[in-house]
């Protein structure tokens, strides 16, 4: 197997209720196929859906307030991040690891300042598998082609240095590919291996997006995957299986 992952520039700043498809292929160099997975940075759906905030607005908590001064951290921002969370899972330093309503475990609740203008932060979608279903929809709508959308965001892990990039919403394709029940090269049944496709998608994808280039979107083809109405909850470790908890 032969994969390529093409970039795709969009230079504009992403406004609410931006014709984000539209803007994708026109932007595209590439003409789209049949099986072309689309993954998209969770940073333009959020700004296309106004999941932004302006943080002179907030007004913090006592616990955000609390928070923020035993960790040198903006107090509006730590409501900002409080107000995502389900729960807090660890506190340190400058970073709160959290539970967010979605059931993801990461850094901030995805509250992110970055790539935004200065006193304003962006959050996760509501439902990043509906944007992807949306967006999936709109694809075929305009190319008539059947494609995959991930939507990404940079997650740390567990034990590892550094973020990579990972699925938060997918349309059109399993999450997970399942070798459970299959044969190894010596004949032995595999039991427990299951490989993290979307994950490993995106952070294919990641290589040419980059954070600093104008690039959050990327187009990875000659992927054979299986077209499922998965979702991205079959990737969320479920609590009572997790052992870093």
């Amino acid at each position: 197997m032969t994969l390529e992952v093409f970039p795709i520039q969009i230079s504009k700043d992403i406004q609410k209720d931006e014709k984000i498809v539209d803007l994708i292929l026109s932007s595209s160099k590439q003409k789209i196929q049949d099986g072309d997975i689309f993954v998209i940075s969770q940073k333009i759906i959020s700004k296309q859906e106004g999941k932004v905030v302006n943080l002179s607005e907030i007004i913090p908590s006592e616990l955000a307030v609390g928070i923020g001064a035993a960790y040198n951290k903006d107090p509006k921002l730590v409501e900002a991040i409080l107000s995502e969370s389900k729960r807090i899972v660890r506190m340190h330093n400058e970073i709160l690891i959290v539970e967010t309503h979605h059931g993801f475990i990461c850094a901030n609740a995805g509250v992110d300042e970055s790539n935004v203008e200065n006193g304003y932060a962006t959050l996760l979608p509501i439902d990043s598998d509906k944007s992807a279903l949306t967006l999936q929809t709109k694809l075929h709508e305009k190319t008539k082609k059947k494609v995959a959308v991930i939507i990404s965001d940079t997650f740390g892990r567990a034990f590892r240095m550094g973020q990579t990039d990972v699925a938060i919403g997918i349309a059109g394709m399993d999450s997970i590919l399942d070798y459970a029940g299959t044969k190894d090269h010596f004949g032995k049944i595999l039991r427990v291996t299951a490989i993290a496709i979307s994950d490993e998608i995106c952070s294919a994808a990641e290589l040419v997006m980059g954070k600093t280039r104008n690039c959050p979107v990327a187009i990875v083809r000659n992927y054979k995957y299986k077209q499922s109405d998965s979702n991205i909850n079959s990737i969320i470790r479920p609590e009572n299986e997790d052992l870093f908890r």
